[in-house]
């Protein structure tokens, strides 16, 4: 079957997921950590990607971005790649590839799915054990969302500050969201449509989509289609 192309337009939030090949470490220390984040800051910047959510795991990268154009992604992806990619293997002496085949991706429709989205993000070290409370995490959005540091890298979207009217409330509201958690459900129904690549949201967000873009918005219902009996003439 033939590899879907990727869905990503302009102005609309995108799940991103990439993985290290073979789900080895893309990260070793805190020194590769900063790295990463420096060269995704520099290639989001300029790409005009804007980004809202971010976690670095031990051998996968989650982000909640919304790009300027339709290649910004791709861009910033790619750039990511070769400036990161070259100096971790320089500085761990290591040749090839880091990452699992091309990043995944999926936009969202910002009205249902934003604020999930970036609990999934940001829930993701406590879930794993490597932190007790999502904003100890230092390699993570968390803490900036929780008022405990400012973050250049993070671009706070609309629904964000839609939570309060001020700072105090926001971060408020937003403890609050992670601590109510998320079901395994729901979490993987994100994961899934990111690492395939299929958008969420309404039935009208859906058909938007279709309107600037000639890919299926969903999977085709599997197996044969079933046969329609046509009863003879009386």
């Amino acid at each position: 079957m033939a590899r879907l192309p990727r869905l990503a337009l302009a102005g609309h939030l995108h799940h991103l997921i990439h993985r290290g090949h073979n789900l080895q470490p893309i990260v070793v220390d805190d020194d590769d950590r900063r790295a990463l984040l420096a060269a995704l800051q520099e290639s989001a910047a300029t790409h005009r990607v804007a980004i809202h959510a971010y976690v670095v795991m031990p051998n996968h990268l989650h982000l909640l971005a919304t790009p300027a154009a339709d290649e910004g992604l791709s861009r910033m992806m790619q750039a990511l790649g070769r400036r990161y990619v070259s100096a971790f293997n320089l500085r761990h002496g290591r040749v090839g590839t880091l990452w699992e085949g091309r990043f995944r991706a999926a936009p969202l429709e910002a009205e249902s799915h934003l604020l999930t989205v970036m609990r999934c993000i940001e829930l993701n070290p406590q879930r794993a054990g490597l932190s007790v409370e999502p904003g100890d995490f230092v390699w993570s959005s968390a803490a900036h969302h929780l008022g405990r540091r400012r973050d250049p890298l993070i671009s706070d979207p609309p629904g964000f500050w839609a939570l309060g009217n001020t700072p105090f409330e926001r971060e408020l509201a937003w403890r609050r969201w992670l601590e109510e958690g998320e079901s395994e459900m729901e979490r993987a129904r994100l994961i899934d449509a990111a690492l395939k690549g299929w958008p969420l949201g309404s039935a009208r967000f859906l058909q938007l989509l279709g309107e600037v873009s000639p890919r299926p918005m969903s999977p085709r219902p599997r197996g044969r289609p079933r046969k329609i009996k046509v009863s003879a003439p009386d």
